[in-house]
């Protein structure tokens, strides 16, 4: 076994390989860019060199630097996770050229599973078979659009060097092929340093399975069962699950049998996923990632394996160290990933600042690299944790995954959390009856809007911010607060000791507002509270946990989480995630908002295109300018039909959140 590695990766997947390491008594180094410089995954490993600037093609991205820090720390082998430089050849090749030993299956191997179309050729070879379509990639626009009326549409745009959504596109009609093309082209290079591009024909109801395989380099190859990784949004997986559900024992064994001899034809070391689109009763070779998964818990739940150890001993000369009688699986197990987007944009990825994280620590295993007080950037994947659980049966494992949900806290940036839920709990989904559009199909009948608050809301962040003024948040029995019996408003209050003049003003996200007044704080620790002309009498009770409390308010009784950052009350109740903006009533300047032609940038990224110059004519819906961020690409749009008047943003410039990038006077 090593004695030392350099793990070449960020976020979560850099903390769980370093959890492995510590266990097996092997010393780990990390890496990190500026931007990550405070990241929990450096505090976590504890060594770790900086190699760049934020952006990805500036640090993780740079061979030279990652193999230069490996050398710096004395490392043996380096370990590259998933994502940025763990499908490429060339960093394997000179992985092995600095005297090193790459985690991960051989240069060679890369070469031709890596790259999509020549894994399709092996699989081939092989007697798999495989979807039709490209032969081989290609980065000509005019070629890749004969391709998709050769094949016929529909059809699929795919990154060949890269996986994770980024780079495909599923084209239903020939309008603004050309288009399509360009942007999964850019989006390809961006993620991968690749703009390669494989079009293959879209099979639009199946089903995404994978097999875990492991080899030895030597022709041993067995495989670890199947994922099922159906449920995807954007041809990006959301839930994942081991083993698939509804899935035929002969279907099973016949994709296992195709994966382990692929594998052995190869002679492929360490692990990888064969991955198949599956139909009623038949599927087809989509591609191998010749990596570790970001499902591999799943797997690892299911089978009590080690599947980062497995690949350090496989790579470290040890062999294959079971054999496929071995490997057995033991109930169900679900995993679901939470990400720092926005489902009532459509998905937008939201950065900031996160004011407060918790994770539910019983019956769940929880793989994360962000905490409390971390930033969320506009770098790289909006990925913040995963959540797994495994139960003796699937629906227990749901059960329990859905529960550990409702128990996540991610305060100060939007997440995907009640998606998710909403998720789990269709028939489609409890039922196993889903396929790879399923989202896509649904989700405009979906009601994903801002969680709605009322008075209660409102009323349960104010009485928190008095507490946190009086000086006791959490609600101590013993605090200032249990003595308390005024708001310290009560001059001119009326007959049921409501003051007269607010204490403060709460605005919600949505831009509703009211004005809070308090009234004095009864026996039993209630207070009156009135939220504009509504009036409640409101109790919280010390729930267990940083936070946790129950409200009681008009006879009503909720489990409620706040928490407060500054001058932002954050609410987890029954309806979702409230964020709130609590300033005090005297010192509260109310701004009038001011109708513009300025078109904002959604979120904070980097300008990869500008589509009008001054003197141009825009329509409402216009694409102005084309912004990334969190490797994805958002079309900057007109809010208004007139007359482009300025333009404040260039190509590669990195824009603030609701900067204005383009002014337009409407007509």
């Amino acid at each position: 076994m090593f004695k030392k590695i350099l793990i070449a990766n960020r976020g979560e997947i850099a903390c769980r390989i370093a959890r492995t390491c510590r266990r097996l008594g092997v010393a780990v180094a990390g890496v990190h860019s500026a931007a990550d410089r405070e990241a929990l995954h450096v505090r976590e490993i504890g060594e770790s060199v900086e190699i760049g600037a934020a952006a990805a093609s500036e640090s993780y991205l740079r061979i030279d630097a990652v193999i230069a820090a490996a050398k710096s720390v004395g490392a043996q082998a380096i370990h590259p996770g998933f994502g940025f430089l763990a499908e490429n050849a060339a960093f394997a090749r000179a992985v092995e050229a600095a005297g090193l030993v790459f985690i991960g299956p051989t240069p060679e191997v890369i070469e031709r599973l890596g790259d999509k179309a020549a894994a399709k050729r092996e699989a081939g070879a092989a007697g798999v078979p495989i979807v039709p379509g490209s032969q081989s990639p290609s980065t000509d626009p005019a070629e890749i659009a004969a391709t998709v009326r050769r094949v016929g549409l529909p059809v699929m745009l795919k990154a060949a060097a890269g996986g994770g959504g980024k780079g495909m596109r599923g084209i239903e009609s020939m309008d603004g092929l050309a288009q399509e093309i360009e942007s999964a082209m850019r989006e390809a290079k961006n993620a991968f340093g690749d703009a390669g591009l494989i079009v293959e024909k879209l099979i639009r109801r199946g089903r995404h399975i994978e097999i875990q395989i492991a080899g030895d380099g030597q022709g041993k190859v067995i495989h670890l069962f199947e994922r099922e990784c159906t449920l995807q949004r954007r041809h990006q997986k959301v839930i994942e699950e081991a083993p698939a559900a509804n899935l035929s024992a002969a279907m099973r064994d016949r994709m296992a049998a195709d994966a382990v001899c692929l594998g052995e034809r190869l002679k492929y070391r360490g692990v990888g996923t064969v991955e198949f689109i599956v139909g009623e009763k038949d599927y087809h070779f989509l591609e191998v990632n010749p990596r570790l998964q970001v499902e591999h818990p799943v797997t690892e739940a299911i089978t009590g394996l080690d599947i980062v150890e497995l690949m350090m001993r496989i790579t470290s000369g040890e062999g294959l160290p079971l054999a496929q009688e071995d490997v057995h699986i033991s109930g169900h197990a679900v995993e679901a990933r939470i990400c720092a987007e926005d489902p009532a944009a459509n998905f937008l990825p939201s950065t900031g600042r996160l004011s407060h994280v918790g994770f539910p620590r019983a019956g769940v295993r929880v793989e994360t690299g962000v905490e409390s007080g971390g930033e969320v950037t506009p770098y790289y994947d909006s990925m913040l944790a995963k959540l797994i659980t495994h139960a003796p049966t699937r629906d227990e494992a749901l059960d329990r995954l859905e529960r550990a949900l409702d128990d996540t806290r991610v305060f100060g940036v939007t997440s995907n959390i009640g998606f998710l839920q909403r998720l789990i709990d269709l028939p489609e989904t409890r039922k196993a009856t889903f396929h790879t559009r399923l989202i896509d199909e649904q989700i405009e009948g979906w009601a994903l809007g801002k969680a709605e608050h009322d008075e209660r809301t409102l009323a349960i962040g104010a009485m928190h911010w008095l507490r946190g003024e009086r000086g006791d948040s959490a609600g101590s029995a013993r605090s200032p607060w249990a003595a308390w019996v005024g708001s310290g408003w009560q001059l001119n209050s009326g007959d049921d000791g409501l003051a007269p003049v607010p204490s403060l003003h709460v605005e919600a996200s949505d831009g509703a507002s009211a004005e809070i007044r308090f009234g004095p704080v009864a026996r039993d620790g209630s207070l009156l509270i009135g939220v504009g002309t509504a009036r409640l009498r409101l109790r919280l009770e010390p729930a267990g946990g940083e936070g946790r409390f129950l409200a009681i308010a008009d006879g009503l009784r909720e489990l409620v989480t706040v928490h407060r950052d500054g001058d932002m009350l954050h609410v987890q109740d029954g309806r979702g995630t409230h964020a709130l903006k609590a300033v005090p009533y005297l010192s509260y300047i109310s701004a009038s908002a001011q109708a513009s032609g300025d078109v904002k940038a959604p979120m904070m990224g980097l300008i990869l295109k500008v589509n009008v110059a001054p003197g141009d004519r825009v329509d409402k819906g216009t694409v102005v300018a084309i912004l990334e961020s969190m490797k994805m690409e958002m079309r900057i749009t007109a809010d208004c039909a007139g007359t482009v008047v300025a333009v404040n943003c260039r190509v590669g410039q990195t824009v603030e959140r609701n900067a204005v990038v383009v002014s337009v006077m409407p007509e």
